[in-house]
């Protein structure tokens, strides 16, 4: 499996660096194409907005969530056909993402081949498939019964999910005001971040930029990482054993655009025997 040391931006270097085979300049992005959503689940008062850029090689799809005016959907058009190396070194930072999780999905797809255990999502509504979701990523916390759980990227049946588990949420948005039951949601990760005892973050923290931030503060407090990653589920994968300690990697297409059943591949780091 390929490791990032360091942070994304090394990540993307070493992408370009000719290391690996086949090279970007090989490839080309079959499709580019964005998906813009809306979601509120039954008896909340929500209104999920989210947009993805998604870039399609071969059989594989990459992913970046990104914030509105960010990209304009010019970018589909002009960006379709073009080489992953070109997207890699001089798109906008969420298509350089969903370019950079296409490519290292084409080098290794998930699967138990790469070391992940594959979870279906049972068909169903969007609240069963949520919360079949949620419940499989707060499966991979570890916490003791009141721990403080860093919530970043902010989904109340997740919120629901870590509650159950005995966990104390301390929920982060930059889009969202409170969770379904009122709690507060900080704008910022600084203050879940320093009261946190385990993380838990979405893949949109690659798109954001915040990301690396988040993998350095848990490295350096030595603190449980999980990540659920829609975007750039391959590059999350990267950093386990390298801040990031679980992963549920949810490739396209997303649970939430169809009714079907549909995979998601968790990853664990083995645990040490003392």
């Amino acid at each position: 499996m390929i490791r990032a040391d360091e942070d994304v931006e090394a990540l993307l270097n070493e992408a370009l660096s000719g290391k690996w085979a086949p090279a970007p300049e090989s490839l080309s992005a079959t499709s580019v194409f964005w998906v813009h959503h809306g979601t509120r689940l039954a008896g909340g008062e929500v209104t999920y907005r989210n947009q993805y850029v998604l870039v399609r090689v071969g059989a594989v799809f990459g992913a970046c969530a990104f914030e509105p005016a960010e990209l304009d959907p010019g970018i589909c058009e002009r960006c379709s056909g073009v080489t992953l190396e070109l997207l890699l070194r001089h798109a906008p930072l969420p298509l350089r993402i969903a370019a950079l999780d296409a490519y290292l999905g084409v080098l290794e797809p998930h699967g138990p081949s790469a070391g992940a255990e594959r979870v279906v999502l049972p068909a169903g509504s969007p609240e069963s498939r949520a919360e079949a979701r949620d419940a499989a990523i707060a499966g991979l916390l570890e916490i003791a019964p009141g721990a403080n759980v860093a919530l970043i990227g902010v989904v109340d049946p997740l919120v629901a999910a870590i509650r159950e588990r005995g966990g104390r949420c301390l929920p982060c948005d930059f889009n969202t005001g409170s969770t379904r039951w009122g709690d507060p949601v900080a704008d910022g990760t600084e203050e879940v971040l320093h009261a946190a005892e385990a993380v838990v973050a979405t893949g949109m923290t690659l798109g954001n930029g915040t990301f690396d931030g988040i993998v350095a503060h848990c490295r350096r407090r030595e603190l449980p990482l999980v990540v659920y990653a829609q975007t750039g589920s391959n590059i999350a994968r990267a950093f386990l054993g390298g801040g990031v300690t679980a992963l549920l990697a949810e490739p396209f297409p997303f649970s939430q655009f169809s009714a079907d059943s549909t995979a998601a591949y968790r990853y664990r780091l083995p645990k040490v025997d003392s």
